[in-house]
């Protein structure tokens, strides 16, 4: 996590539920060494502190907000209609649907108020990371370079697997 004033990335929930889904976005940040910042607010509970957070979020240094969007996925909506930044989506596993609502409302924003949305789940929260990274990387070459060396490592990863699987089934 980042000391106050040095975040590039905002990751924000709308309760303490959705955490261990968003932790592998912080975690995914954490690798790629870019500096965040993490807290709960609520679209519904809290709507001042969110517009606040929203408004705030580029002058505080922020290059991208990731949010866990849960349910009708209001936070991500309501965020990104207070910023300039790119909002992240990442649809929560509810336990209704499965996420399913969530993705739909993410993806269904209203023309002009664009919210990213990936995955559901864990490996959206990897995937909201990763995004954030490669937009912060457009503009920091060192980055940039660090993203390249990630999807040798995914490609290494890939191979690997691919190896063991044939030594296993080689008569």
């Amino acid at each position: 996590m980042a000391e106050k004033g040095t975040a590039l990335v905002g990751i924000i929930m709308g309760s303490d539920t959705d955490l261990p889904v968003m932790k592998e976005a912080a975690a995914t940040l954490q690798k790629f060494g870019v500096p965040f910042e993490i807290d709960i607010t609520s679209a519904h509970r809290s709507p001042a502190r969110t517009s606040e957070y929203a408004r705030t979020a580029a002058e505080r240094g922020l290059k991208a907000i990731i949010v866990g969007a849960g349910g009708a996925a209001h936070l991500a909506g309501v965020v990104a209609a207070e910023t300039t930044l790119p909002v992240i989506g990442v649809p929560m596993p509810t336990t209704t649907l499965q996420g399913l609502d969530s993705l739909l409302s993410t993806v269904q924003m209203p023309g002009g108020v664009p919210v990213a949305c990936v995955a559901i789940g864990k490996s959206g929260a990897v995937n909201a990371a990763v995004l954030a990274v490669q937009i912060i990387a457009t503009a920091d070459a060192a980055l940039a370079e660090k993203l390249v060396e990630y999807k040798k490592t995914l490609a290494r990863g890939v191979l690997e697997k691919s190896e063991k699987v044939k030594r296993e089934f080689t008569l």
